[in-house]
């Protein structure tokens, strides 16, 4: 659908040396119901090359990222032991290798950790670990979707891959009114999208809310920003947005009701980051 963001959708861009992504959180500007005009909505589409219709490219952002444990992202964290027994939640987050806990901004509170099946693969898996004063515990497991070819860790617009690395999120949006969210939230007509997806899937609600991933974009801005700092090749517009029943042109999709979850359990005073990649990239 969009021809210049990744998500349904929108490319990310290439981090030099495997770090694109600056640890911390930006500041954030909060836009809320900026309405956007006709020409807003096409600009954004054109630009749009990551998600359901467009992809863009991803290259492996600064050190922040986690990997994913070896075994179901979710299950390591909240293992209970017999008969009332506790497991206590693990100091490091499961099946992240040295290279990318390095690269998770040592303020980071609450880490979204989306593990891909495969390299060439376009499903995945997404759990939220929120740090405590014993350790990561896990939310539960949710599936997930990323883009058609898989993951790169050298993204460009177009590749049909989700860029791998540590983002922060920082703003979201919708076209649905905001369900509770901490995060600035626009809603804004110019999240409305049409069309089919790789599977002949209709795209139809695929942004009724999108959180945006902050790979060559303007943190603090709405996700309908189509400012890219790295240019327009490197890809942009990578969103978690909701699924369609079907891979993405570079984003992540969840079901509707996860997205919902998702928006209204993220706190920006938690400096929130997702960690995304397949599971080999993420255990380096």
């Amino acid at each position: 659908m969009a021809s210049s963001t990744d998500c349904p959708h929108r490319p990310p861009h290439r981090a030099p040396s495997r770090a694109g992504l600056r640890a911390g959180v930006p500041v954030r500007v909060r836009a809320r119901g900026r309405a956007a005009s006709p020409a807003v909505v096409l600009a954004m589409l054109a630009v749009l090359t990551g998600c359901g219709a467009d992809t863009g490219t991803s290259t492996r952002e600064t050190p922040a990222a986690t990997a994913p444990a070896a075994g179901p992202p979710g299950s390591a964290g909240t293992a209970r032991g017999r008969a009332g027994a506790e497991t206590p939640p693990p100091a490091r987050i499961p099946g992240l290798g040295p290279r990318t806990r390095a690269w998770i901004p040592g303020n980071a509170g609450q880490v979204l950790v989306v593990t891909g099946r495969a390299r060439d693969a376009n499903r995945s898996e997404a759990v939220l670990y929120e740090r405590s004063g014993s350790g990561w515990e896990a939310g539960p497991a949710w599936p997930a979707r990323n883009a058609l070819k898989g993951w790169t860790d050298d993204h460009w617009a177009g590749d049909l891959r989700s860029p791998i690395g540590v983002f922060t999120l920082t703003d979201a949006g919708g076209l649905l009114p905001d369900p509770g969210t901490e995060l600035p939230y626009d809603r804004s007509e110019g999240f409305r999208v049409g069309g089919t997806g790789f599977a002949g899937e209709s795209l139809e609600g695929s942004f009724d809310y999108v959180i945006a991933i902050d790979y060559n974009r303007e943190p603090g801005t709405t996700p309908l920003d189509l400012t890219r700092p790295r240019g327009a090749d490197r890809g942009g517009g990578i969103w978690l947005h909701v699924d369609h029943e079907g891979p993405t042109q570079g984003c992540v999709s969840l079901e509707k009701r996860h997205m919902k979850e998702l928006l209204r359990t993220l706190d920006p005073d938690r400096h929130p980051v997702i960690v995304m990649g397949d599971a080999a990239s993420l255990g380096e």
